[in-house]
């Protein structure tokens, strides 16, 4: 009976020990979440139409005033650096699970969440600010989810005229008078149907500094991002002056999609390529 009664302690502490070693064990992945908030400088935006009172509004460099009715845009292409520079790609050649369209009037698009992320600290994030060119092509057979998401009556993230995605859809009011602001990105081609050759290349690769390391194992991380769309008229490349009208100049509307005028809207949001990769980017904070 004794020993009965040994056995079955030593029983009881084994299963205790082998209990909480699997409960102190760290997965072998998890989840991130990328958290975005829209701004004008550090104030989050409020949509509204043209005469809205509850509407955000900004005074760029130039000193025009402007407020927006619609904001969106397409991240995509993302990818997290460890700490000791290893690159992790999610997702990075597949649109259905690895983009995404943030659409400020549509709050549950503005936390994406990312799954099975090996564990281990992160201390950077490179993602797209629009659909690389090899991707670019509205396919509704290979990615049929965000095709239908690029699609839906309340993002219309497709060009009329092209075959691939708009980038960034802007729609506001600008000046004392509310002129309309109509300011579409996205990448052009040249040629006639059936043998296209890339035009204007609108993609931005962004790559961020974490202010932490995301610590990935145990816990998700909700990665933080401002995007502050003070730097659309006011950016690191171009200050720009709204006009419209239908001259080479003019990009308000309707003339916005005159690629040399696209082009400086396009690289005040997602930065020039060589000297800025931020663009209006920044990652505010980590929450581990």
């Amino acid at each position: 009976m004794r020993n009965l009664k040994k056995y079955l302690l030593l029983s009881a502490i084994s299963l205790a020990i082998v209990s909480c070693s699997s409960d102190d064990a760290t997965p072998v992945a998890n989840n991130v979440t990328l958290s975005f908030k829209n701004t004008f400088g550090d104030t989050e935006i409020v949509l509204g139409g043209a005469t809205s009172s509850a509407a955000t509004v900004n005074t760029s460099d130039a000193g025009q005033v402007h407020h927006f009715s619609e904001l969106k845009y397409v991240i995509s292409n993302i990818r997290l650096v460890k700490a000791d520079g290893t690159e992790v790609p999610y997702n990075i050649n597949d649109l259905d699970k690895g983009a995404t369209v943030i659409n400020h009037a549509n709050p549950s698009t503005l936390n994406y969440v990312m799954s099975n992320i090996p564990s281990g600290e992160y201390k950077q994030i490179k993602f797209g600010l629009g659909v690389r060119s090899d991707l670019n092509t509205l396919n509704q057979v290979s990615f049929p989810n965000f095709y239908a998401t690029a699609g839906a009556n309340d993002t219309q993230m497709m060009w009329e005229w092209g075959t691939g995605y708009r980038f960034t859809k802007i729609e506001g009011f600008y000046g004392t008078d509310n002129k309309e602001m109509s300011i579409h990105t996205g990448s052009t081609v040249e040629g006639s149907e059936g043998s296209y050759t890339q035009g204007v290349d609108a993609y931005r690769n962004i790559t961020l500094d974490l202010p932490v390391n995301a610590v990935v194992g145990n816990q998700s991380p909700k990665i933080k991002i401002k995007a502050d769309f003070n730097k659309l008229l006011s950016g690191t490349t171009n200050t720009i002056t709204l006009s419209t009208g239908t001259g080479m100049g003019d990009n308000a509307t309707p003339n916005i999609h005159t690629a040399v005028q696209m082009v400086k809207f396009v690289d005040n949001l997602g930065g020039n390529g060589t000297n800025d990769l931020k663009g209006m980017f920044s990652v505010s904070t980590v929450e581990n």
